[in-house]
């Protein structure tokens, strides 16, 4: 017996014809005997059947999209087993022992090298028998079995049992190699843990399916997320010719559709000329026949000329019934195209979140796992990539977290503190101005070894003083809730394509964007963990105040996590006062002191401390995302100590404008420094920018507080929309220029309050949020309470508060073009005009600086006692 390998078969001089042909599921390295000429016959039948060219080989050079060993639950009794696992076009097979899928070969190719082997028995002449040969064929689930008779000349011997036992043998062991295969169109892909996932159709199959760790457990996944959508994609291209062009439309159909409705408006305008011309006929017809003269030829005329008017415009309904037709057939198939397109994009939109929080997990569960995370980590924080969000923040009393690396620059007091107008002045644009920084070390000491009844007080989330829902004495009973927000449709991009690349601000935006609250309004927020402040007014020590006003600044962002609503713009001269002196110990007066650039000023006194702001911004709609850049300062002075701590806040990105879901993040670095008493202390805060290749958590915010003479005397580390932790620094190692500092036992200094779990439906509004909408008595006639546009939305009325809102907005600008017509006629006559003059608020130079910024004058809370707004417009 001699063995040689062959590429192909050719056809042999002589040839028999079959007697049988079967097909059955591949076995592993199976035999099968094989007539020559059969072979020949069977590839040219296939290479005829095949029109486009192909044939079995062809198809099976390609390579099945994802293969390998996995764990298969089986049954109560084995449990999971291993199987080989083939993802190919669309649909998961696997099997036993290691092997392909469809025409592949396991770990070889179809068109692969073929074992022929001659087997002869007795001497034959050169004529006559039959010539067997055995073909190992490459190992393939289905396959196509051969198999001759002698012919009637032959002399051979070969017994035809035993080869008949050979055959149902090897077509038994291929019928059963592929055990089971599951289609993924239509089918469920959902992880039960970090290994497992399952694979189901609907209830007639399901695999549970273990992997061997969570990387090839994503791995998997993904194909098979990936093989569903072409699944999809394909079962939608054979079943209907319009899904057929609905991810491009084909430029030929589109002209071919645009020549067709040209004709059918050629049509329509002759018509058109044929009714003017028949209608003028028969009009002068009509004329002519009121002069009596030769009635029956004019009747007889008339007659025609209605018969031609008629027929004119019978055409002319046929023509516009022709093109109302033609559009509501393509009218029908691109809305459809359109439905299927936003489909595909919300999907894909769904798939990217969905990787993007599983490699969030996984990146986390791999710095937990890895040795020296934070001492061999390098801060290379400005490569880091931006992506969506993931819903919560996560705790920072873990090891990991608490220790950390920070570059802080190197500076002397804020003297590089620019006019408050200036968007380049921003603490949080970055460090570009800031050559030189130093690079210092965070590392928590005996977190480990913390008393347990310590750590569960430093966590807890009570308030640090009596807040909003334990109030012992009896105060105002104020509403808990707004009514719910309605669900109007709304054609977005009608609005966008004319707002790209102007100012936020001078942009009529309808309330569908809004929330039923005003910028004012929204700045009061910023107060509702105003008990941090009070804990800082009792701290004796200047650093550690200044740690619990970092953590104050930080509280600020916490409704920005779930809030995409834009507030409403302050009209010129709008107010807004909030007085929870009876349960908060606070209260506060805002007021809109510019119009165009639009600023706000901001007092507010408290329980030992009072603190001030000018709030101004600058905004830009980039098509993608829209970007708030504040601009100004915010103090809080303790009068007790003579302290007062300055600061800017951070830029907001509001991303996913227009495809996808809203969310917020907030980054850049805010440098708070000290003032009169407390000069010479500051703070250095960053606020990470949200990402998953980023090895911190994410919305996280870390920094130091440092003395007069730039020692890290207290450690800030936190999410903003978590809770901040704070703790003092014991001890201070290596070198000068990379310090290395070791902090004792962190306590929480701000912990957030969740809002009620149904605050979806009305906005998200926390409980003080929907309490400072709430109308009161004795107001000033500019309050935001009494702005009807606002208070309409608030009611569900959309449509009245966007034609209350034009009205208000006209208002505004016919006020201002009075005074700029007022004061063209002053500047005409020789004589000055007064500039606008805020109504309890005054420009004045702001200490340590050549600013001029609103101060609060001290009278609105006598007016309010006496009821004095006679210096208050008339603005609503």
């Amino acid at each position: 017996m001699s063995e040689t390998t062959m590429q192909g078969i050719g056809k042999p001089s002589g040839a028999t014809t079959p007697t049988a042909i079967s097909t059955s599921g591949a076995s592993a390295g199976g035999i099968v005997c094989v007539n020559p000429a059969t072979v020949a016959s069977g590839a040219a039948a296939a290479s005829a059947s095949n029109p486009n060219g192909s044939n079995v080989a062809a198809a099976s050079q390609a390579e099945p999209d994802m293969k390998g060993w996995l764990l298969k639950w089986t049954n109560y009794l084995k449990g999971y087993q291993k199987r080989w696992f083939v993802l190919s076009k669309g649909v998961l097979s696997y099997y036993r022992a290691e092997h392909g899928a469809g025409a592949y070969a396991g770990g070889r190719s179809a068109a692969g090298k073929l074992s022929i082997r001659r087997r002869r028995k007795g001497p034959r002449p050169e004529s006559k028998g039959t010539m067997m040969q055995c073909l190992r064929a490459p190992r393939s689930p289905t396959r196509l079995v051969l198999s001759s008779l002698p012919d009637s000349n032959s002399n051979s011997n070969v017994p035809m049992k035993k080869h008949s036992k050979k055959l149902k043998k090897n077509q038994a062991e291929m019928a059963h190699t592929c055990r089971g295969t599951i289609s993924l169109h239509g089918a469920l892909i959902h992880t039960v843990d970090s290994c497992t996932f399952v694979i189901s159709n609907g209830g007639t199959q399901t695999f549970h399916i273990k992997a061997a760790n969570e990387v090839e457990r994503q791995s998997w996944v993904t194909a098979l997320e990936l093989a569903k959508a072409k699944a999809i994609r394909a079962m939608e291209s054979d079943e209907e010719e319009e899904d057929n062009t609905a991810n491009t439309i084909p430029s030929e159909e589109l002209n071919l559709v645009v020549r067709e409705l040209t004709v059918r408006l050629e049509n329509l305008k002759t018509c058109y000329d044929l009714i003017t011309k028949h209608g003028a006929a028969l009009q002068r017809a009509l004329s002519e026949l009121e002069t009596g003269d030769d009635l029956v030829n004019k009747t007889k005329i008339v007659s025609e000329r209605a018969t031609l008017f008629r027929i004119s415009s019978n055409a002319m309904m046929n023509a516009c019934s022709d093109y109302l037709q033609t559009s509501q057939t393509q009218g029908h198939k691109w809305s459809k195209m359109l439905q299927h397109e936003r489909e595909q994009k919300l999907h894909l939109e769904e798939m990217v979140e969905q990787l993007a929080r599983q490699h969030s997990h996984l990146e986390q569960a791999a710095t937990r796992h890895r040795p020296n995370a934070a001492t061999s980590a390098s801060d290379d924080e400005d490569n880091e990539f931006y992506d969506a969000q993931e819903e919560g923040g996560g705790s920072v009393a873990l090891q990991e977290d608490s220790s950390f690396i920070l570059n802080i620059p190197v500076t002397t007091h804020h003297n590089h503190r620019r006019n408050s107008n200036d968007a380049t002045g921003s603490s949080s644009e970055g460090e570009e101005g800031n050559s030189e920084t130093q690079q210092v070390l965070v590392v928590a000491e005996n977190l480990d070894s913390m008393d347990v009844t310590d750590r569960i007080s430093v966590n807890s989330s009570q308030a640090l003083t009596p807040t909003l829902s334990n109030q012992s004495k009896v105060v105002r009973k104020r509403r808990t809730r707004v009514p719910d927000k309605p669900n109007y449709p709304l054609n977005l991009w009608s609005i966008i394509k004319n707002c790209i690349g102007k100012d936020l601000s001078k942009i009529p935006m309808p309330v569908n964007f809004n929330e039923p609250l005003s910028m004012l309004q929204r700045l009061t927020e910023d107060f509702e963990y105003s008990e941090i402040l009070d804990k800082a007014a009792q701290a004796k020590d200047t650093c550690e105040q200044l740690a619990y006003v970092t953590a104050f600044t930080v509280s600020s962002y916490s409704t920005t996590s779930n809030r995409t609503g834009k507030p409403f713009n302050p009209l010129l001269g709008e107010t807004y006062e909030c007085d929870r002196t009876d349960d908060l110990g606070w209260r506060c007066i805002n007021e809109q002191v510019s119009h165009h650039p639009p600023m706000a000023a901001q007092y507010c006194e408290g329980r030992g401390w009072r603190c001030w702001q000018e709030f101004s911004m600058t905004s830009k709609f980039r098509g993608k995302y829209i970007q708030i850049v504040p601009l100004g300062y915010t103090h809080v002075e303790f009068p007790a100590t003579g302290n007062k701590y300055t600061w800017r806040k951070v830029t907001t990105t509001v991303h996913n404008i227009i495809v996808g879901k809203l969310w917020v993040d907030n980054h850049g670095d805010m440098e708070i420094f000290g003032e009169r008493n407390a000069k010479g202390v500051k703070c250095h805060l960053k606020y990470l920018p949200y990402s998953y290749f980023t090895r911190d958590t994410q919305r996280r915010v870390k920094g130091v507080v440092m003395d007069n003479s730039n020692q890290v005397k207290w450690v800030i580390n936190g999410t903003w929309d978590s809770k901040i932790e704070i703790a003092p620094v014991t001890s201070t190692s290596g070198s000068t220029e990379n310090p290395v500092y070791k902090t004792g036992n962190y306590k929480t200094a701000w912990t957030r309050r969740l809002p009620p779990t149904d605050s979806d439906k009305y906005y998200n509004f926390t409980l003080l949020a929907c309490q400072l909408n709430e109308l009161e008595s004795s107001l000033a006639p500019t309050d935001s309470r009494l702005r009807p546009d606002q208070r309409l939305m608030e009611d569900g009325k959309w449509n009245e508060s966007n034609q209350e809102k034009l009205r208000l907005e006209e208002g505004q600008r016919a006020r201002r073009r009075q005074r700029e017509a007022e004061a063209e006629t002053a500047a005409a006559e020789g004589r000055p005009y007064p500039p606008y003059e805020p109504i309890w608020f005054g420009k004045e130079k702001e200490e340590g600086t050549e600013n001029l910024v609103h101060v609060y004058k001290g009278t609105y809370w006598d007016s309010k006692a006496k009821q004095d707004w006679s210096k208050c417009p008339t603005i609503f």
